[in-house]
């Protein structure tokens, strides 16, 4: 068998493994021009020219992103819990007691078994506060 038809197929290969490496669906779609252009030079009884199989799987690449785009991209279902990866935009709106007295615009909170550490205007130990956002694992919150 001639080498061009391998190589589509391990380029094809080569994507789908890359895909689930790094999942991100760019790959997944590239890897379907891959083997889009497999078939085509494995089932054409003529020889096809290198040129004209990279040119093929350009085009097929494009189409086959802009198809993802078009009809798949955005189609994910609505979660029923938002922020449950986003715990800090989990925890937006409670109102829990400072553990540490905010001095200087910081202090900290413990919700259930986790400390956090939060910015806010200075207020004493114990005072209820509610937290009206966050970053990564700061909160910020307003006296409650």
């Amino acid at each position: 068998m001639r080498w061009d038809v391998f190589a589509w197929a391990a380029f094809a290969l080569v994507l789908f493994a890359a895909e689930a490496v790094l999942p991100g669906a760019f790959m997944l779609w590239l890897g379907f021009a891959a083997a889009a252009v497999f078939v085509a030079v494995w089932l054409l009884p003529v020889e096809v020219p290198l040129l004209a199989q990279v040119a093929a799987f350009v085009v097929l690449s494009f189409v086959s992103i802009r198809v993802y785009q078009r009809w798949f991209r955005g189609r994910e279902r609505d979660s029923d819990q938002p922020a449950l990866n986003r715990r800090t935009a989990a925890l937006v709106g409670r109102v829990v007691p400072l553990e540490r007295a905010i001095v200087d615009g910081r202090g900290r909170v413990q919700i259930a078994d986790a400390y956090w550490e939060v910015t806010g205007p200075d207020l004493p130990e114990g005072t209820r506060v509610r937290i009206v956002g966050g970053d990564a694992m700061t909160l910020q919150v307003e006296a409650g």
